[in-house]
């Protein structure tokens, strides 16, 4: 509409029955618009609340695999763990070294190998299995484009 008084605009926007809104009020002149605000903010949450119900929130789950893991509980532990991929979250992967465990970390590396060689199928290694103090640690996301 062009460059007016304020005043002018306010008496424009009321004949209408409307709002008059600063748009960018550090421009000079400042930028306003006539429109009805409550409308606007109404049609604003609406997009929000759209855009927050397609958002996804992953989640990191937890399996504590130990040193002298037998069979039957690794396949346990591994299925578990696909369950949690499954359902796409992802997957840490923990080993605890207690006492004189913590001499032999290439046994708990060759857990933590054959874990991901389990689960290599549905998911792949974020993060490779790492030495942090007394723990190993590995995390697993699920395979996209299935």
């Amino acid at each position: 509409m062009g460059v007016m008084s304020a005043a002018k605009a306010l008496q424009l926007a009321e004949s209408k029955n409307l709002d008059l809104v600063k748009i960018a009020p550090q421009a000079k002149p400042p930028v306003c618009k006539i429109m009805d605000y409550g409308k606007y903010r109404f049609e604003q949450a609406k997009r929000e609340k759209e855009a927050k119900k397609n958002q996804r929130v992953i989640d990191v789950k937890e399996i504590r695999l130990s040193l002298n893991i037998d069979t039957h509980d690794f396949n346990t532990k591994v299925n578990q763990a696909s369950k949690f991929i499954k359902s796409g979250d992802k997957v840490k992967v923990s080993i605890r070294f207690r006492g004189r465990e913590m001499g032999h970390p290439e046994i708990g590396q060759e857990n933590m190998d054959r874990f991901a060689a389990a689960m290599e199928e549905i998911a792949v290694v974020e993060k490779p299995a790492k030495l942090e103090g007394r723990s190993m640690l590995m995390f697993l996301a699920p395979k996209t484009g299935r």
